[in-house]
């Protein structure tokens, strides 16, 4: 059983899931072979999983069955579910609340010798949509407040299994990290009238230094002040608070980018470990949210090049031996050549 707990001091929740000691790890740190499958995520071992919750690119195939394209199913260890419930309590200064969330796969593929950026252009965009469509099933639990996409590849980014796939984790409170962009985005909104990454992607664009790629709908650019080397932000060009609004024209161009970056980055830097975010706003409540106007979703890339240690742990000061325009430079080389 899973419970969420308030860091008085830092103003930190904190997922304590006491079931994700039974994990499965299938690497064997440091050494990232490629191993044969059959997998749990492979297509026919569908019987080895949780029952699906979503899947696309079937044909007549029936749920649970070989057939299908993508697929999402409830994580088999979960660090939430939805059958719990939400109750905050307090022991003096402690807070705490039942494990209340959401947990889920998404298979990207059912062939385990490919990763996401080894996938067509529409293959992508089916993984997508599928992040789409569980952020918005989710978004109609009242309970649920916070909703985000994640990826992780290869053992040193925090992968379990090989097999090529992301994951959704709901949770009934907003996370600290995105409550600081909030503060921030809300702020610059107030003082400037616009919003911040709005702006950004202005200065970004006139001074094109660290611009990787652009397509009609999205920009690919290494932040301005990154916390690790070649971190890349695949950002939409009009303002929008909530991935669940893009519309089909928009997912397609957003699976082009994300596509082209991932390749770049594989051949850049020798296929790294990664791991992928994507910050949308809060789930609005009543139907409104205050983050509309001020909030601009964006997807995080973190290469795994370098090794946090104690100074960044005990300051959340990141020290970054790459030149971000540099970085740009180098993966604005390395991206794939257009047909």
């Amino acid at each position: 059983m899973s419970e969420l707990r308030k860091n008085p001091v830092t103003g930190r929740w904190v997922i304590v899931a006491t079931e994700r000691n039974l994990k499965p790890y299938d690497f064997e740190p440091p050494f990232e072979v490629r191993r044969p499958g059959p997998c749990v995520f492979c297509s026919g071992m569908e019987s080895t999983t949780p029952q699906e919750v979503y899947s696309a690119g079937r044909n007549g195939s029936t749920p649970n069955t070989p057939g299908w394209k993508v697929r999402v199913v409830p994580n088999k260890f979960p660090a939430l579910r939805i059958e719990e419930y939400y109750s905050l309590s307090a022991n003096g200064m402690y807070q705490k609340t039942g494990g209340l969330g959401a947990h889920e796969v998404i298979i990207e593929t059912p062939d385990h010798q490919l990763d996401l950026a080894d996938l067509k252009t529409e293959e992508i965009e089916m993984v997508l949509n599928a992040y789409q469509e569980r952020m918005r099933d989710l978004q109609a639990d009242q309970r649920l407040r916070y909703c985000i996409i994640f990826k992780n590849q290869g053992a040193q980014a925090g992968a379990s299994i090989q097999h090529a796939h992301s994951q959704l984790i709901a949770v009934p409170v907003v996370p600290k990290l995105v409550q600081e962009e909030l503060h921030e985005a809300d702020e610059f909104y107030r003082k400037n009238g616009e919003c911040i990454i709005c702006r950004s992607l202005q200065e970004d664009i006139s001074s094109g230094k660290r611009i990787v790629s652009r397509n009609q709908f999205f920009l690919a650019t290494i932040p301005f002040a990154p916390r690790f080397p070649y971190e890349t932000w695949i950002v939409p060009l009009s303002h929008e608070a909530f991935f669940t609004k893009v519309d089909k024209n928009t997912m397609r161009s957003f699976a082009d980018i994300l596509k082209k970056i991932l390749l770049g980055i594989k051949l850049a830097l020798g296929n790294p470990p990664f791991n992928y975010m994507l910050h949308v706003a809060p789930y609005p409540i009543g139907g409104g949210s205050p983050h509309r106007e001020s909030y601009h979703w964006h997807l995080e890339i973190l290469p795994v090049v370098t090794k946090v240690a104690g100074f960044e742990w005990g300051t959340d000061f990141y020290i970054n031996p790459v030149i971000p325009e540099e970085a740009a430079r180098t993966l604005w080389e390395s991206l794939p050549v257009e047909d």
